[in-house]
């Protein structure tokens, strides 16, 4: 075989190689990016210093935007006597129990507090004790009750029937209620007729004051 008819079938195997290997002009290889390429991926629009899915804090450096708290509103004061005013609802008796409802009025011009129980005392004329002091409904909850002016809070005051456990009485004539953590009682005309007088049944017995009238 001559030399002229070598030398075109050789060209042709070169052009055939460098094809397969796809090298550019610039002497690097069309199968596979650049190293700086590889290494970047699809340009981000992440601004720089930022991490992809993190939302910059307007405030300053991660981890400091979080809110302050808002400050909670101060309770009102508790309600003082001079503040108050109180009164006797009418009797609702069933079951052979006698209940009433003492209310404590806001009468004063800014928001006041109650927590507990009243004061309660049953006196003759002369302001004079003609009952034991009345029980306390222990096993009730007790609770904060805000009073804006003129609301009202209740509590129930509730004993048997005395005509039905036959123990010996007295008419009192007026009711002292004195408002939770105050010394001055406030009084109240009582007209809920005989009440015991032993300590022994038909035991008045009040309950932690609560919102409303107690109507």
């Amino acid at each position: 075989m001559s030399l002229r008819r070598i030398l075109p079938a050789v060209l042709a195997c070169c052009a055939l190689l460098s094809a397969c290997t796809g090298h550019s002009a610039d002497g690097t290889s069309g199968g596979a990016p650049p190293a700086s390429a590889a290494a970047t991926g699809t340009p981000s629009s992440t601004p720089p210093g930022h991490a992809g899915g993190d939302t910059p804090s307007p405030s300053g450096p991660a981890g400091t935007g979080t809110a302050a708290a808002s400050p909670a509103a101060p309770a009102p004061e508790r309600c003082r006597t001079s503040d108050l005013k109180a009164s006797l609802g009418p009797d609702h008796p069933g079951a052979g129990q006698e209940n009433f409802a003492l209310v404590l009025t806001n009468r004063s011009q800014r928001p006041c507090s109650l927590y507990g129980f009243p004061g309660v005392a049953f006196v003759d004329g002369a302001g004079d004790a003609v009952t034991p002091d009345p029980e306390r409904a222990a096993d009730q909850p007790l609770q904060r009750v805000t009073l804006a002016p003129g609301a009202d809070a209740w509590s129930a005051l509730s004993y048997t029937d005395p005509a039905i456990t036959g123990v010996t009485t007295v008419t009192p004539r007026t009711l002292l209620v004195t408002p939770p953590d105050e010394t001055a009682p406030l009084s109240v005309r009582w007209t809920g007729g005989k009440v015991s007088d032993t300590g022994k049944a038909s035991v008045p017995r009040v309950s932690p004051l609560r919102p409303g009238s107690g109507a």
